[in-house]
């Protein structure tokens, strides 16, 4: 016959409900009486039913994680420590994995198979926060935010990173400089590309057209870029990616056709993903804390969890962007 909490109760010489609050967290339960209840589940192998808790508490302990790439290495870096600060809190995961958040439906996330939402891959315009915000289930964007104002989010400033990058490579001399950004549709791509922009115009630098490229976060983007940019009459002598997926992409690119990184063109990523920093690729990049970013996320939806007041104005955690040079820059070559 399968244990239950009642057996639990028996063997710890308390009540069921008391069993109950002290595996919810309850901090009215007496931390001998805790003891003795935790040595008693131990001791029988009892494993709480989270339908039954659910029904109780008409709460799941699950979090939904709304990703639309899992194949890009910068996401699974996020996955982990948001795993692991929501497990401190008693939470589970559950990834909603679509090629991009609108084909995710509305209804997988509100038919209370999770507590809240977090947002990792969202668009600007996405209708997916308005319908969370509308519906009451809190979310928390990671990474991307959207423009409605809706929400709290832990993110990076982009902008400031963008600035980052353009200043560096103005300061070794670069002036045909080009631009391999994220898509417009999404805050990191259009932030990074302002910042970036404005601190060349800053050095008097432009950014024309002809040298301007956009694309999916992806390897794919940036090796098609940086084919058709060293195709030019007049190829850039460096590059600043939308990310470090795109400027691995776009190294790729420039060794099959015999450029030499940084004699020939420097390159700047974005994120500092841990393959940024292997010998194969010593990519000079845009770090931020990703652990961080991804743990005040957790914090932030596991707080609004606890305090789901009404009307409380979003939050938002901005980590600083940091320049981290490797091997990929150089002053142009003469």
């Amino acid at each position: 016959m399968a244990i239950t909490s009642r057996d639990v109760a028996r063997l710890a010489g308390v009540s069921q409900p008391t069993v109950s609050r002290a595996l919810r967290g309850d901090p009215r339960v007496a931390a001998e009486t805790r003891a003795r209840i935790e040595n008693a589940v131990a001791a029988l192998g009892y494993v709480p039913s989270e339908a039954g808790r659910s029904l109780v508490t008409r709460t799941t302990r699950r979090i939904g994680i709304v990703v639309s790439d899992l194949t890009n290495p910068f996401y699974p870096h996020l996955l982990g420590p948001l795993h692991d600060t929501l497990e401190q809190h008693g939470y589970r995961m559950m990834v909603f994995a679509e090629r991009s958040d609108s084909q995710v439906s509305i209804e997988q996330l509100v038919d209370g198979s999770v507590d809240g939402v977090v947002l990792l891959t969202s668009n600007v315009g996405s209708p997916l926060p308005h319908e969370l915000h509308r519906r009451g289930l809190p979310f928390v964007f990671l990474n991307r935010e959207s423009s409605l104002g809706l929400g709290d989010a832990a993110v990076v400033d982009n902008e400031q990173g963008g600035r980052l990058a353009g200043i560096r490579l103005a300061e070794l001399g670069h002036r045909r400089i080009a631009g391999i950004f994220g898509p417009q549709t999404t805050s990191t791509g259009r932030d990074r590309e302002m910042g970036f922009r404005l601190a060349l115009a800053d050095s008097g630098i432009g950014l024309p057209p002809e040298l301007t490229r956009r694309g999916p976060f992806e390897f794919d983007t940036g090796y098609q870029a940086m084919q058709e940019l060293l195709s030019l009459p007049t190829r850039p002598t460096a590059v600043f990616c939308g990310n470090d997926v795109v400027a691995i992409g776009a190294m790729n690119a420039a060794l099959a056709q015999g450029v030499e990184v940084p004699a020939d063109l420097s390159v700047i990523g974005f994120d500092d993903i841990p393959m940024a920093a292997w010998e194969t690729f010593r990519l000079t990049s845009i770090g931020h804390n990703l652990e961080k970013m991804a743990a005040a996320a957790a914090g932030l939806l596991v707080e609004r969890l606890a305090s789901p007041a009404a009307g409380a104005p979003p939050r938002r955690v901005v980590l600083e962007p940091h320049l981290v040079e490797r091997a990929t820059l150089a002053p142009p070559p003469a």
